[in-house]
């Protein structure tokens, strides 16, 4: 007998999966700087059908995920990692400074802010001013509690 999901397909909402994929797709997308104009010209779509991709509403087929790997410079794979079945939620496993583990919602990781963030400091090609900015980030954290 097959595992029950907790999907349940007549709920016409998404299936975690797609919105899953959906997510990997943006943040890709995004931290290339490519718009979803860009992107949907470059598989032969409108960028409507790239948002629809996006949000998980409609389903990326095996040939349409080939097509954003090789357009989006990552293996297949790359659009399911991460993915849990935790509740439909994915959580990313991360270790802070002081080895303890953290879970991250998908929610934070895929935001705008954080995908803001990720391309302003890889931006920063000097490797000793990103590890500034860690410690300036680092330090206010800090201050945080104090």
């Amino acid at each position: 007998m097959p595992a029950k999901s907790a999907y349940n397909p007549s709920d016409r909402k998404p299936h975690p999966i797609d919105v899953h994929v959906g997510k990997r797709v943006r943040m890709r997308r995004s931290l290339m700087g490519m718009s979803q104009e860009k992107l949907a010209e470059s598989v032969g779509l409108t960028f409507q059908q790239i948002q629809k991709y996006e949000r998980g509403t409609n389903r990326v087929s095996a040939s349409r995920l080939f097509q954003f790997s090789k357009v989006l410079d990552v293996p297949v794979g790359y659009f399911y990692q991460e993915y849990s079945e935790n509740k439909g939620r994915p959580l990313i496993h991360a270790v802070a400074d002081n080895d303890q583990d953290v879970l991250i919602s998908d929610d934070v990781l895929y935001s705008r802010e954080t995908l803001d963030l990720l391309k302003v400091y890889y931006a920063l090609e000097d490797e000793r001013k990103r590890r500034e900015v860690q410690k300036i980030l680092r330090s206010l954290i800090d201050n945080i509690g104090a």
